[in-house]
């Protein structure tokens, strides 16, 4: 079974294959992402990395809190994605102040 792991406070010059580099330290990469802004192509600080069960566990315990390309990283596992209320803009039914 695979673990997806959330890899935090990235530099912004890390690739996803220099991701992929540093985490094949603690086993096996099945999938290393780094997440990239829309508008800009510049990176967002954070990842995903996804490994098997036991070196995932192995490569939190290497990774969470410690130094990565020049920045102390965050390594925990992923959460899934909660459902959030969508914001509408321009709503007038939405109890601000009309003037």
């Amino acid at each position: 079974m695979a673990k997806k792991l959330y890899v935090g406070n990235l530099p912004y010059s890390t690739t996803s294959e220099s991701l992929r580099a540093g985490f094949e330290k603690a086993g096996a990469v099945l999938k290393a992402d780094v997440l990239m802004d829309k508008m800009t192509g510049r990176s967002r600080g954070f990842g995903f990395v996804e490994m098997e069960d036991a070196d995932a566990d192995k490569a939190i315990a290497m990774f969470d809190g410690k130094e990565f390309e020049g920045r102390s990283v965050k390594v925990n596992e992923a959460r899934p994605l909660e459902d959030r209320p969508r914001r509408s803009f321009g709503d007038r039914n939405d109890n601000r102040r009309s003037f």
